[in-house]
């Protein structure tokens, strides 16, 4: 996972981040360490769902996994590569339906919903259609699916994605997924339900989440290696930093083992 430097600071920068473990993984045990045991999650293929699998494997044996095409409560013994894999239902609570599951959300009784983005901005807002003027975009993506409503739905509102100043921009060239919009009160005064958004962003360079009051983006926590001119240099606004910003946890061995030999032996996703 490339990270954008001034020149001569990324061949430094990058070994100190890699240490016994890549980035990749670091963002996946920082993600799951965010999920709360007895509660539920919507989650995708890829970075998300080894998150979730990892919760479910260490501090989290009870949050209840729910997948978009309809899979709720799945017993995970391999790893799905879609969120329509038979995988996905296998000794599940449910097999349901893509409306089912959104109607769930749309019911409050999802708690986390997990997304990456192709750019973010300061108030969590995020593009998943197009680079570009939509007209002819430099880049079409795949759009929202399901994204728009579990950022609109759920109650907290998890992206995990990598960290550029591509990425992190100050305005979006497509808004894809609500996030606060533009400041305090306007999720609600634009008929959202209230108590919901942006609640964690997770990069290779730290763990950001949203001021009560502003509803800004700021720097929770920094990944070891990872300054703030750093993330200065990453990031297309200026994002808020407390005076004594802690670093996040290194991932155990453990959470290293069951991410490399039981939840993804084959490396499909962390390598």
């Amino acid at each position: 996972m490339l990270i954008f430097l001034p020149s001569g600071r990324k061949r430094e920068t990058l070994s100190k981040i890699a240490g016994p473990y890549t980035s990749l993984e670091l963002m996946i045990c920082a993600a799951s360490k965010l999920l709360e045991d007895h509660k539920s999650v919507l989650v995708g293929t890829g970075l998300p769902v080894l998150s979730a699998m990892l919760a479910k494997r260490t501090h989290a044996p009870n949050l209840l996994l729910i997948f978009e095409a309809g899979g709720i409560g799945p017993q995970l013994v391999s790893l799905p590569i879609s969120v329509g894999d038979s995988a996905t239902t296998h000794a599940s609570v449910m097999a349901s339906s893509m409306d089912w599951v959104m109607s769930m959300a749309q019911q409050g009784y999802v708690d986390y919903g997990f997304l990456g983005a192709a750019q973010i901005d300061p108030y969590g807002n995020i593009n998943t259609t197009v680079v570009g003027e939509y007209a002819r975009p430099r880049v079409r993506l795949p759009g929202s699916g399901g994204a728009n409503d579990v950022g609109s739905l759920c109650w907290r509102t998890i992206v995990i994605m990598n960290h550029d100043k591509q990425k992190f921009v100050p305005k979006l060239d497509f808004l894809t997924t609500p996030g606060y919009i533009s400041g305090p009160g306007i999720r609600e005064a634009k008929g959202l339900p209230e108590g919901t958004g942006p609640y964690r962003v997770v990069t290779q360079l730290g763990v950001f989440g949203f001021d009560e009051e502003t509803r800004r983006m700021r720097v929770l926590t920094l990944h070891p290696g990872v300054d703030r001119d750093l993330v200065a240099a990453n990031t297309g606004f200026e994002i808020p930093m407390g005076e004594n910003i802690s670093n996040t946890d290194l991932p155990t061995e453990e959470e290293l083992r069951l991410l490399r030999e039981e939840i993804d032996p084959d490396g499909l996703v962390i390598r």
